[in-house]
């Protein structure tokens, strides 16, 4: 576990988005989130959709913050 809580942590840090608006916005509990974000349990492929979709509801620039905190040191590994 952890480059998605790791990326989303400082995401939401970043952009002083709580975990809880998030959650609301995602339409689902915040311990959820909270469970990312503390690297209990990862969110799944379809969920950083999810994510992401809803970061760009709430902030754009955050939405782009995550992918890029998320996915590109993975896309670098090519």
């Amino acid at each position: 576990m952890g480059r998605a809580g790791q990326a989303l942590k400082e995401t939401l840090a970043t952009y002083a988005i709580s975990q809880n608006k998030l959650a609301v916005t995602m339409g689902m509990e915040r311990t959820v989130v909270y469970r990312w974000v503390h690297e209990r349990t990862d969110p799944t492929g379809e969920t950083i959709v999810a994510i992401v979709r809803s970061l760009n509801q709430l902030d754009p620039n955050a939405a782009k913050a995550f992918v890029a905190l998320y996915l590109v040191p993975v896309l670098n590994e090519f």
